[in-house]
């Protein structure tokens, strides 16, 4: 088996990831927040270490910035339905995730929400003059991610972030492809809401995810669930403070404690080393590719992502051979964006994505080229 979705998630994490989330379920078991017990307060200290862990990431100075989500696209509705309002003007981008933009269009349709959405080249690269255009004194909010999840293109954020400083409008910034993969500054990007699942490159379990707020957009960022913290019983308003105000109900303290050694494992690893693996890899998938007839490949610059599409021949079919003649796992479709494929001329059947992560050898994505080769040239594509 060789696994190429690591954009839909990453595997296999690192071993400690594993040992941890059984080591917690065995022996532990109590739930976070709860109860002054021993194993209770256990609990406590795995949250609060992964909490740090994840501000050390991003550059926060102070954890309590960092609220603790099941997946990124309960982050996202959270930081969306939490700061827009009726009649607010949002300005957005055509590489979105339908996990933004679903609850976007949601308060269009149903709050009076505006909405405009900036196109993006044939890379999935989207100017960011072009989004700073469109804010106006109505804009609340400009919501891009950091890379599409479909070519893997890197957006220049920090431009954005600067140039919004000092006015209404929030930037809310969706990591979910490069947290892990690519050094990350809340502060010094100007990112006022940044929203990522944890399983990607964060080398976290599924169930996990995060929301870092900033000073400025905890203003206006109301709570979207409710119910019990273990902190402020007695009201029956949910608690000012961050995180309590995000986080109602059981965290998933399992996962957590998974997360939290997925980050020690990341953070013992050179970032520099990093960048150079994942430079490399990215120059394997473009190399795949190249010289194909037929064959047109999209992406892998920065990031190891490469979408491909074929002249006359279903993605859908190249995916299903690779898993069942080559035992190579990769996804063909829109997946979950579908806005960018109009730009890059592949709707509506999408591509076939490749994507590596941090487990990913030279020697893999060898073996992936290989079997391109020998699919191309089978099937006759021209």
């Amino acid at each position: 088996r060789l696994y190429l979705d690591h954009a839909a998630t990453g595997w296999p994490k690192p071993e400690n990831v594993y040992q941890a989330m059984d080591r917690y379920a065995r022996d532990n078991g109590a739930a976070a927040g709860r109860g002054a017990y021993a194993s209770g307060t256990a609990a406590d200290r795995i949250v609060a270490s992964c909490r740090r862990r994840l501000a050390r990431l991003i550059g926060v100075a102070d954890p309590h910035q960092v609220a603790l989500f099941s997946n990124g696209t309960t982050a996202l509705n959270a930081a969306i339905f939490g700061v827009l309002r009726p009649g607010d003007h949002v300005v957005t981008t055509a590489i979105e995730h339908n996990s933004l933009l679903r609850p976007l269009e949601s308060l269009r349709f149903d709050a009076d929400v505006s909405l405009e959405i900036i196109p993006c080249d044939e890379a999935g690269r989207v100017d960011p003059q072009a989004i700073l255009d469109r804010v106006t004194r109505q804009t609340r909010l400009v919501a891009v991610s950091h890379a599409s999840n479909v070519t893997g293109a890197v957006q220049d954020i920090a431009t954005i972030g600067k140039a919004l400083r000092g006015t209404e409008t929030l930037l809310l910034c969706d990591t979910a492809q490069t947290l892990g993969y690519l050094p990350i500054d809340l502060p010094e990007f100007g990112i006022d809401l940044l929203a990522s699942p944890g399983h990607k490159g964060a080398c976290g379990p599924l169930g996990t995810g995060l929301l870092a707020v900033s000073p400025k957009a905890l203003e206006r960022l109301r709570p979207t669930i409710f119910g019990g913290t273990g902190s402020v019983s007695e009201s029956l308003v949910m608690p000012d403070a961050m995180p309590s105000r995000l986080e109602p109900g059981n965290l998933n303290v399992t996962a957590l404690a998974g997360w939290d050694a997925g980050l020690a494992w990341l953070a013992s690893d050179d970032l520099a080393a990093r960048a150079g693996r994942l430079g490399q890899l990215a120059q394997l998938l473009r190399q795949a590719a190249a010289g194909l007839s037929g064959v047109r490949g999209i992406g892998a610059d920065h990031l190891p992502i490469l979408s491909l599409t074929f002249v006359g021949t279903d993605v859908g079919l190249i995916a299903s051979l690779l898993d069942t003649e080559y035992g190579i796992e990769a996804r063909s479709g829109l997946h979950c964006a579908p806005l960018i494929h109009r730009q890059l001329g592949s709707s509506p059947g999408g591509t076939l994505r490749i994507s590596a992560g941090h487990s990913t050898t030279p020697e893999q994505l060898q073996r992936f080229a290989a079997a391109l080769r020998e699919i191309v040239t089978e099937l006759e594509i021209r």
